[in-house]
């Protein structure tokens, strides 16, 4: 079982539902969450799990997002969290009436969310018996995605068949304020920043996930075999192999922890003839793992479910890259492979196959030999990150066929038109269309053998997440499809800020905000996009107190799946030139109904502008001093930590990750004219910002100074401390 890590309480409200279905939509089946007893109390006997006093304390809407996109949970409901506050446990466990109620809480929530009543919780560790969910499968290999040995330690972890794989540090983990156990500690950096950027060390959570889709259910049958061995009858040092063989599919495990490369032929055993067998040019490159496919059965049994049309006989003999998948519909074989290099696919069958034959989508020759009836097809390497490719061969001629006409995507809480085409009029007749639960479809009879299908997706999709149609006669699955759900429009604030975490890691804030000039006034954009398969025309209305809009209401026309940006003149109405944040609202109508909140912040020329809101989503304000040239933002917890000094034009931040000044416990802040006052428990610190020099001064020394001065970028932090209480930061 392989899940990955999903701290919820410490990665922002507004993008659990991105995260998990992108990590849905790479394979991954379940994550893995500690619920931190101390987090959800927030006062003796009085716990939050709805998002009442925090966004991120919203268990009872995560757990419902995994029961959507129907994927499973393990869950922690006592370990300690390393990097919380605590551990993520009360100072005492007698506290607010102890471990019993802390439980009686959590069962009453999530009864109803185990596996056992269809929901997504399927095992529970460190408590025996709560919930009535097994532990995960034992023993449990812990990776981080950020480990440069992460796909060779986890193709290990494969090989044993049994087990959990447990991958960490795959998302940007964003501390709430006067959580972090450490006050310096802000953000852990993973493997996917947090506006939704991979880093290159995502490809081995990718390549595992691709693999065990398919792979999973086979493992448990599977046992090892000889060990494999190249032609020299040795293996160079650093490289490892294991074959695991079962009746139904078998696959040699080939890993390189070496520094050159393994480029040799291989001889294994074959579990189809039960002689030995020798892989031709067998490449594994330096820090590269291969699952190599041996006696795969081209029958149900094996990895396609739906194959009904082959001969017990008919297998895959071998390939020299890792077989992700294989399907048959329409008298076509397609096989999915990750391919870090060119290699090649042997197949055993019982008749020659009618071609054509392409690969990564371009036609090529295929090699058939009569006498053995085996036909070799050469697989190119892979170009993305994760290194699949897709090749397929036409077998044999269909006596019946089904096909889904150019089906590509689905708008959520619309009718979609589906178009499908068949061999003849008695198997349009015949057929029928197999959707998801809450789906519904509406055939038209477009001609004797075309049918158009009106399909409704649920307005409670989730935006990104795929859903698997089929078409089926007699039976037989004839084709299938896999379509992308989309909301109808998106809209994007393109001046929107970004807070920063670090001078890398960077967040939009919900809802998006944007800085203006009140008086004279300042250009926006809106982009757009249309989300739908054909062109719409759509009614844009902006609308907010205190601000008018030129023009108020517009029409825009945006061809099928593009983007086009709206130009809006933005001023502060009388009154409310003194700057500060406003409020206003986006609408879309006429072939959608979205209705997206966003903020301005009025910045009159040549002044500085005091404001505060949860720029996060942790639930605890945050205060800012923003210029025309640049932001400083700042936490009334952690002693008032100094998250973000970034000069605008640029969008370039100075400070650390953890930021400045930080230090445990929270502190008063208020607002005091232009500046920010902080007050300690025996210390007031005075921050105020001219132009692009901020002033801290402070009536207790300040503490030794962490911030250097010296160039970012085309941007230069100046540091002087002018005596013990008062320093000058200034960018330029």
């Amino acid at each position: 079982m392989q899940a990955v890590e999903f701290s919820y309480y410490a990665y922002p409200r507004a993008l659990w539902e991105r995260e998990l279905v992108w990590l849905k939509n790479i394979g991954v089946q379940t994550v893995e969450f500690s619920i931190p007893w101390n987090y959800h109390q927030v006062q003796q006997g009085e716990f939050d799990f709805t998002g009442r006093t925090s966004p991120r304390r919203d268990l009872i809407t995560f757990i419902r997002l995994l029961r959507r996109l129907e994927m499973r949970a393990w869950v922690r409901p006592l370990q300690t969290i390393p990097g919380l506050i605590n551990d993520g446990l009360p100072a005492s466990r007698a506290e607010g009436g102890g471990e019993q109620i802390w439980l009686k809480q959590l069962e009453s929530l999530l009864a109803t969310q185990t596996a056992t009543h269809g929901g997504p919780i399927a095992w529970v560790e460190g408590r025996a018996g709560f919930l009535g969910e097994p532990p995960p499968p034992a023993p449990v290999t812990t990776l981080s995605a950020n480990q440069p040995s992460a796909l060779v330690r986890s193709r290990e972890a494969i090989a044993l068949g049994h087990g959990s794989l447990l991958w960490t540090d795959v998302e940007d983990a964003l501390y709430p304020a006067g959580w972090a156990a450490t006050p310096a500690t802000l953000l852990r950096k993973g493997a996917v920043g947090l506006n939704g950027d991979e880093q290159p060390t995502t490809s081995a959570l990718r390549r595992d996930a691709a693999l065990l889709r398919s792979w999973w259910p086979l493992l448990a049958e599977m046992r090892t075999a000889a060990l494999p061995k190249p032609a020299t009858g040795k293996l160079p040092e650093g490289v490892t192999a294991q074959e695991l063989v079962s009746a139904a599919a078998s696959a040699v495990s080939v890993t390189n922890h070496g520094a050159k490369p393994f480029h040799d032929e291989l001889r294994v055993f074959e579990p189809v003839s039960k002689r030995g067998l020798v892989i031709s040019s067998l490449y594994v490159g330096p820090g590269e793992s291969l699952w190599v496919p041996l006696g795969v059965s081209l029958g149900p049994e094996g990895l396609c479910r739906d194959c009904t049309n082959f001969a017990p006989t008919e297998h895959i003999v071998y390939a020299t890259a890792e077989l992700l998948s294989v399907e048959f519909e329409n008298g076509i074989l397609a096989m999915e492979f990750a391919a870090p290099e060119p290699g090649e696919v042997i197949l055993q069958l019982a008749r020659k196959p009618v071609g054509p034959f392409l690969a990564a989508g371009h036609p090529t020759d295929f090699d058939w030999d009569s006498q053995t009836l085996r036909v070799r097809l050469k697989i190119p390497a892979g170009k993305s990150a994760d290194k699949r490719v897709r090749i397929g061969i036409a077998i044999e001629a269909p006596d019946t066929s089904a096909f889904f006409n150019e089906a590509k995507r689905l708008v959520i809480g619309r009718k979609n038109v589906v178009s499908t085409v068949y061999s003849s009029e008695d198997v349009a007749r015949r057929s029928r269309l197999r959707l998801p639960e809450g789906f519904t479809a509406t055939p038209t009879m477009k001609s004797p053998n075309e049918i158009d299908y009106e399909v409704t997706v649920p307005a409670d999709a989730l935006h990104g997440d795929h859903a698997n149609l089929a078409l089926e006669a007699d039976g037989v699955r004839q084709g299938r499809a896999r379509l992308q759900l989309f909301r109808p429009v998106s809209v994007h604030l393109v001046q929107g800020l970004q807070i920063h975490f670090g001078p890398a890691a960077e967040l939009t804030p919900d809802p998006p905000t944007a800085p203006i000039e009140p008086k004279g006034g300042s250009n926006l954009e809106l982009a757009i996009r249309n989300n739908s398969t054909g062109i719409q025309t759509y009614r844009v209305e902006v609308a907010g107190k205190g601000l008018e809009f030129l023009p108020a209401k517009t029409e825009v026309t945006i061809a099928a799946t593009e983007e086009r940006r709206v130009a809006i003149r933005v001023f502060a109405a009388e009154g409310a030139g003194n700057g500060g944040l406003c409020e206003f609202h986006v609408r879309i109508t006429n072939g959608a109904d979205l209705d997206v909140p966003m903020r301005l912040l009025a910045i009159p020329r040549g002044r500085t502008v005091v404001w505060s809101a949860d720029l996060d989503g942790d639930g605890y304000p945050d205060w800012v001093l923003e210029s025309q040239k640049v932001r400083a933002v700042f936490s009334e917890q952690d002693g008032g930590r100094w998250t973000e000094f970034t000069w605008k034009d640029t969008n370039t931040n100075v400070l650390p990750d953890g930021g400045a000044f930080a230090a445990p416990g929270p502190v008063e802040v208020r607002a005091e004219g232009d500046s920010l006052v902080f007050q300690g428990k025996d210390w007031k610190r005075t921050v105020s910002l001219a132009e692009a020099t901020l002033k801290v001064e402070q009536t207790a020394p300040l503490p030794a100074e962490t911030l250097a001065p010296g160039k970012h970028g085309n941007i230069s932090l100046g540091v002087t401390r002018t005596s013990a209480t008062q320093a000058l930061y200034s960018l330029m």
